[in-house]
């Protein structure tokens, strides 16, 4: 584009705005040329990490759980674009569910900077100051599963039958599969992890709920035409996010938790209070985000460590992501 063009399309762009192109351009004389620090927010980024203790392996956890919610708020953002497209493509649909695969890959891949980056007896000293916080309370982390499944799907399997389309969002809330983990199982009243919570999100969580309840990755899915459901590329990146986030990425965040919560030095619960094993393990609460997308025998063994399907296997590695 030759300059005499750029300054049409810039004249035309303030033009319908209702804003004068001069003044924006003679603004421009005087503005600061951007920096890569002021552009980050390095400084204000780097002044976040803030630890409790002085041990110093609690700075590799608060900053790994740092990064995951920066991932968490990726996902969010790619979501969002499949749910507010009303006439979507195949194509888009696919490009968005590969892009938030990749985080989840990411994500998954990344559990060795805790599970060999944090020296055991410093992680169950500095641990003690955090209860009854827990990563269970991430706020984000929850969004992602509202805006991915229709609630029935998130709701605990005990209750399941008790919920349709016209149950008020607050009786879900109160179902749905994590707040079991937020129980106390001797009393049957909630912990403080879970009163914590939902002090502070409850009433953002049932908004979001509502906004998601038709415009979910399971529900945009669903209303697509036949032919674009029996799209292959569609299909398999469905799945390979199934599979990513309800049992690779679980599975990995088990696995470390093993490390230091089953290090022998003494017997811990989770920071929340939780039963972390069966709360975490997808054979327990088989979180299943698109569960018509698999077979029979697939979702009998989900979640099962010592069966993994070659199929799903194979599917994977076929995407292109």
């Amino acid at each position: 584009m030759t300059r005499e063009e750029l300054l049409k399309e810039i004249d035309k762009k303030y033009e319908a705005m209702g804003q004068d192109p001069d003044v924006h351009l003679s603004g421009l004389l005087y503005s600061e040329p951007t920096k890569y620090w002021d552009y980050i927010q390095v400084e204000a980024l780097l002044s976040l990490q803030c630890q409790k203790t002085t041990l110093k392996d609690e700075m590799v956890f608060i900053i790994y759980h740092q990064i995951n919610e920066l991932l968490f708020k990726m996902i969010l953002w790619e979501i969002e674009q499949i749910s507010e497209d009303e006439s979507i493509s195949t194509e888009k649909f696919t490009k968005h569910l590969n892009r938030i695969s990749r985080y989840f890959d990411m994500l998954s891949n990344s559990f060795t900077i805790m599970g060999d980056g944090m020296d055991v007896d410093q992680y169950m000293k500095f641990r003690d100051t955090l209860t009854p916080a827990s990563g269970f309370q991430s706020a984000q982390y929850r969004k992602i599963e509202f805006a991915s499944t229709e609630l029935i799907n998130l709701i605990d399997f005990r209750f399941r039958k008790t919920i349709n389309r016209d149950t008020e969002y607050s009786y879900a809330f109160d179902n749905l599969y994590w707040q079991v983990a937020g129980l106390d199982h001797n009393t049957g009243e909630k912990t403080k992890l879970i009163k914590n919570f939902e002090e502070k999100y409850k009433s953002e969580f049932l908004d979001f709920m509502k906004k998601y309840n038709t415009t979910n990755l399971w529900s945009k899915f669903k209303n697509l035409p036949q032919k674009e459901r029996d799209n292959v590329n569609l299909v398999n990146a469905m799945r390979h996010y199934d599979h990513t986030v309800n049992i690779s990425w679980v599975m990995h965040h088990l696995n470390a938790a093993r490390k230091y919560l089953n290090s022998g030095k003494k017997s811990v619960e989770a920071t929340g209070g939780s039963e972390w094993q069966k709360y975490m393990h997808p054979k327990y609460q088989r979180r299943i985000f698109f569960p018509e997308l698999w077979s029979p025998s697939e979702l009998k063994d989900w979640g099962n460590e010592n069966v993994i399907s070659e199929k799903i296997l194979s599917d994977i590695n076929d995407i292109k992501i």
